[in-house]
């Protein structure tokens, strides 16, 4: 079972969709009073509606007033896309220390504007009880059991996989996030004594690499032993341990980009 997508936002619920720009013939004077009026720190170059460029504070620094935007802007421009969950975009703006990224469709029109205070908007309203109430009432309704949530602490080594596959990138993010001490709660389902792992396959591998021998779960204790459809699929699988589980480095979607205008013309 891979992550649920379901419930995750994605950056275009969440992006600023009116976005101030600046074209490549903006001085560095206009720019500055820009900066003071609104009291951002950087801004899209914009070009016949497509980004070809960003402007910051620090590119202004000790740069001549009549200068225009087109040379100092940066042109290795770091994107994301609308339909990109949030939350992954979120960690990648964490780990390489950005506060905003221009937000484009395919055709590398900008749309919009994804920054921190928006990933902690979406992170305010993300709510995983939510996401566990789902899993209870579904459990409940399909099998005629009752189901008793608690956050509590489970074993790493307990844990039984019902995803068959993890990415190396997503893993790496994940150990990163728990050295920082960010790690979100596990979803798990514990049914007939054992402990099946729904939701957090990159945080449990990652917690284990780490040494971590308990981390902190969303536990659904059944009634009574049920074996649940994804435990069918889990065994056909050939999963038991998460040592089973496959690592692999292709990235299952692409979370950011970095294009150069200065190639593209």
């Amino acid at each position: 079972m891979m992550e649920n997508e379901e419930f995750k936002p994605k950056v275009g619920d969440y992006m600023s969709k009116d976005v101030i720009t600046v074209t490549p013939e903006t001085t560095v004077k206009e720019i500055a009073n820009l900066i003071i009026s609104t009291g951002h720190d950087g801004f899209p170059v914009v070009e016949n509606g497509k980004i070809i460029g960003i402007v910051t504070s620090r590119d202004l620094i000790l740069q001549i007033s009549n200068k225009k935007a087109k040379d100092i802007m940066s042109t290795n421009v770091v994107i994301t896309y609308p339909n990109v969950n949030i939350i992954d975009v979120a960690r990648v703006m964490f780990r390489m220390g950005f506060q905003r990224l221009p937000v484009v469709d395919e055709d590398y029109r900008l749309v919009g504007l994804i920054t921190n205070m928006d990933v902690i908007r979406s992170t305010i309203e993300r709510a995983n009880p939510m996401r566990v109430k789902r899993v209870k009432e579904s459990i409940e309704r399909i099998h005629g059991v009752k189901v008793d949530v608690q956050l509590n602490k489970v074993k790493i080594n307990d844990l039984r996989p019902t995803q068959s596959v993890i990415y190396t990138d997503e893993l790496e993010g994940r150990i990163y996030e728990i050295r920082k001490g960010l790690a979100e709660p596990l979803i798990v389902i514990k049914t007939g004594g054992r402990t099946v792992l729904v939701d957090g396959h990159h945080r449990a591998i990652a917690a284990q690499r780490l040494g971590v021998e308990e981390t902190e779960a969303y536990i659904l204790t059944l009634s009574k032993d049920v074996i649940l459809g994804l435990e069918k699929t889990a065994e056909k699988e050939g999963l038991n341990t998460l040592a089973d589980i496959k690592i692999v480095d292709e990235i299952p979607h692409k979370l950011i980009d970095i294009i150069s205008t200065r190639r593209r013309g």
